[in-house]
């Protein structure tokens, strides 16, 4: 463990199930302080979403409430004012793991390749993530995917490549493995209905399950965390102190364990509750006016 993080997350024997939420928010805060690896980003404000075009003025203004508090950002895609997040993120001396969005649509699909390596080319991007959860909507047939994978491999050799999606895809897609640099993993204890005090081992199994999958390659948690508001999925529930309980344990491990992880998500964001339920719009650890949500500020 290293010694930023001694002062509170070296608390060997405290309970965490005893603390309140104010002291939950001090131990939060103090993480935050010192900057998480990475965390999901969307620019998107109220009203917004996936075919809004974003300008260059609203991804600063958002990049700009988070920046201090983390070291990579994660974006989406490469389209839809999207591909001006990376160079706008390294200005603001931030890494990048950037996405490009793949799904049924071949001539965006298309677009979205093209940008991701021009924007590559450019020198903003760290980390290129082909395709988002694909396998797991059946978008797209695995040769499909793994062509794409390769395209991008090809035009860009000095580029880690991977792919993203739930973890278990992984297992049942040994090919898609072989075809990446890096395993990009979606791991969601809350979205598997595990009770929040279950949900660090939870967490890690799904990790390990990754690893194994990965066959010594890199893997990387690319999306984790838990809503503080809306109906439960199963035994998981969303509240205030389960999503602090959630994101502390999260980073104790990942600072004990060395293990590199993009939080979901940056802001609460109203338009996932078509597809999520009502859950969709409280994963934000800000609030969808930029407002930090465990911070007791």
């Amino acid at each position: 463990m290293s010694n930023k993080y001694n002062k509170y997350m070296s608390l060997a024997g405290v309970n965490f199930s005893k603390l309140n939420k104010e002291q939950l928010q001090v131990i939060a805060g103090n993480i935050l302080s010192e900057k998480i690896h990475g965390i999901s980003f969307s620019p998107y404000v109220e009203g917004q979403g996936p075919g809004t075009q974003i300008s260059t003025v609203q991804i600063s203004e958002r990049l700009q409430l988070i920046k201090s508090n983390v070291n990579w950002i994660r974006s989406f895609s490469c389209t839809e004012g999207n591909e001006l997040i990376p160079k706008i993120a390294h200005d603001n001396g931030l890494k990048t793991m950037v996405g490009v969005w793949l799904n049924g649509n071949r001539e965006n699909n298309e677009k979205e390749l093209a940008n991701a390596i021009s924007i590559a080319k450019a020198g903003h991007v760290n980390i290129l993530a082909v395709g988002n959860e694909v396998l797991l909507r059946n978008d797209l047939s695995e040769d499909e995917l793994i062509e794409y994978i390769n395209r991008a491999k090809q035009a860009l050799p000095d580029i880690k490549v991977g792919y993203v999606d739930a973890y278990y895809e992984f297992e049942d897609h040994p090919r898609v493995v072989d075809a990446c640099d890096v395993i990009l993993a979606n791991c969601y204890p809350f979205w598997e209905g595990c009770p929040a005090e279950y949900s660090l081992l939870y967490m890690k199994d799904m990790h390990r399950r990754a690893m194994k999958a990965g066959k010594g390659k890199e893997v990387i948690i690319t999306e984790t965390g838990w809503p503080n508001v809306g109906t439960a999925e199963r035994g998981a529930i969303p509240s205030d102190e389960n999503a602090l309980k959630y994101f502390i344990n999260t980073y104790r491990w990942a600072e004990e364990e060395g293990i590199e992880i993009f939080y979901f998500s940056s802001f609460d964001e109203t338009w996932k509750v078509e597809d999520e339920g009502d859950v969709g719009a409280y994963w934000g650890i800000w609030d969808k006016n930029g407002k930090l949500k465990y911070v007791n500020t």
